[in-house]
């Protein structure tokens, strides 16, 4: 079979880790593939600039025409970034036939029913297997892995950046502008980190994790985002005396083909492996109705680990060629997306409130849980020494959104109750 060809669009640090592991296992690649895989040109925004890695110049270009136009390309891999840009390159590759393959977790959470469809349209592959959740094969895993089983919920740490931030605020009790300073120095966070630490980079994560999951075409309107610039030492520090580490976690469920996807910090009970996972590490949960409970654990970003994912993909790409079967298996969603109303969605909440401390509080609070059905797991009060005011923190049951707005509505209005100062999921 003669060479594979393929057109790189980018050369940043994803990039360069492709180049270094085809290069660097030719001689596995080709008795995985029974092709050589050769990296034909590569699209970089300036052909001068200084390189980690030692490139063939003839191979570099400032012209995406230049790849996406050559009929001799089979593949594109995109690791360029970006969304609109990289969306025209995509989308015009596969309008010529070309597969693709995408680390693109921002593309493929805004547009990928639009370039699956056209992916299926011309037989073409489209794999994105290092969109999500780095060197950890979490997209293969869900398409191929539970392909037999019917998947109910998916949760997990889908970002390194904030996981690193909490791990640090939990384990140093460190304030976490503090954390987040030191994690922007050490190239974890962006000079600009709104996307990691406002939940908008696992959102678009769970966007894509909860399409393929459920079969259904989950869009990123559909995650209710919150971040964890609000996350006190405080808070971290209350949440382990009763047991529980703090996470950014998506989650998504599926009960009886209804869905919800949400991005929130959650206290999750020590006794759960999520709730080990340190760093920047990420770690996905799955449970199927007919395996129960996996977890998929493992790096969520860096060069190699990625790079790793990439090439993967593009194996599968180069095997799919030599099989003569490529674009048969473009997974578009096929079910109705059914969304959970607030009373659909149900489960235990941390509050934290800031009351005065006299006879009679207590009772009130727990009158108004018991007025909108909310039973209590455990409730702990701690008078602050010396001041008229002390600190409730209550674990609830299981209780729906619609109930707990209530709750917290009524809250507000009672004089008694000085601030509700945070309010969590809880897990495990």
């Amino acid at each position: 079979m003669k060479p594979i060809k393929v057109g790189l669009l980018g050369l940043g640090t994803v990039g360069t880790g492709v180049v270094r592991i085809v290069e660097g296992h030719q001689e596995d690649l080709q008795r995985q593939t029974g092709a050589a895989i050769e990296i034909a040109k590569i699209l970089v925004q300036d052909k001068s600039k200084a390189r980690s890695i030692a490139v063939d110049p003839d191979k570099l270009t400032e012209n995406p025409w230049d790849i996406v136009g050559d009929p001799d390309i089979d593949v594109i891999v995109e690791v360029m970034g970006g969304v609109s840009v990289a969306k025209d390159h995509i989308l015009t590759a596969l309008a010529g036939g070309k597969h693709i393959v995408t680390a693109n977790k921002d593309l493929m959470a805004l547009h990928g029913a639009e370039i699956l469809a056209k992916a299926a349209e011309k037989s073409c592959d489209v794999l994105y297997e290092a969109s999500v959740a780095g060197g950890i094969p979490i997209i293969r895993t869900l398409v191929e892995g539970f392909s037999s089983d019917r998947i109910t919920k998916i949760m997990g740490i889908v970002n390194g950046t904030t996981n690193y931030i909490l791990s640090k605020m939990s384990q140093e009790g460190a304030a976490y502008a503090d954390v987040l300073k030191e994690a922007q120095q050490l190239g974890y966070a962006e000079a600009d980190p709104t996307s990691d630490v406002e939940g908008l980079d696992a959102a678009r994560k769970m966007t894509i994790l909860a399409t393929l999951g459920f079969h259904a075409p989950v869009a990123l309107g559909d995650v209710g985002a919150k971040g964890i610039s609000q996350i006190s030492k405080e808070d971290i520090q209350y949440g382990k005396q009763l047991g529980y580490t703090v996470k950014l976690l998506g989650i998504a469920e599926n009960n009886d083909g209804h869905i919800s996807v949400s991005v929130q910090p959650t206290l999750v009970k020590n006794s759960h492996p999520l709730a080990s996972v340190n760093g920047v590490f990420n770690a996905v949960y799955v449970y199927g109705e007919a395996v129960g409970e996996t977890m998929f654990y493992g790096p969520g970003a860096g060069e190699l680990p990625t790079a790793t994912s990439v090439v993967a993909d593009l194996v599968a790409v180069v095997r799919n060629l030599k099989l003569g079967i490529n674009g048969r298996r473009v997974l578009a969603p096929y079910k109705e997306k059914k969304l959970k109303t607030d009373e659909q969605i149900a489960y235990k909440n941390f509050i934290l409130l800031q009351v005065e401390d006299k006879a009679g509080v207590l009772a009130q609070i727990t009158q108004i849980f018991a007025r909108h059905e909310v039973s209590l797991e455990s409730v702990v009060q701690h008078p602050d020494a010396g001041k008229p005011q002390a600190e409730i923190i209550i674990i609830t049951h299981d209780a729906n959104q619609a109930s707990m707005k209530k709750v917290l509505d009524e809250f507000g209005t009672m004089d008694v109750i000085h601030a509700i100062k945070s309010v969590y999921r809880v897990e495990g």
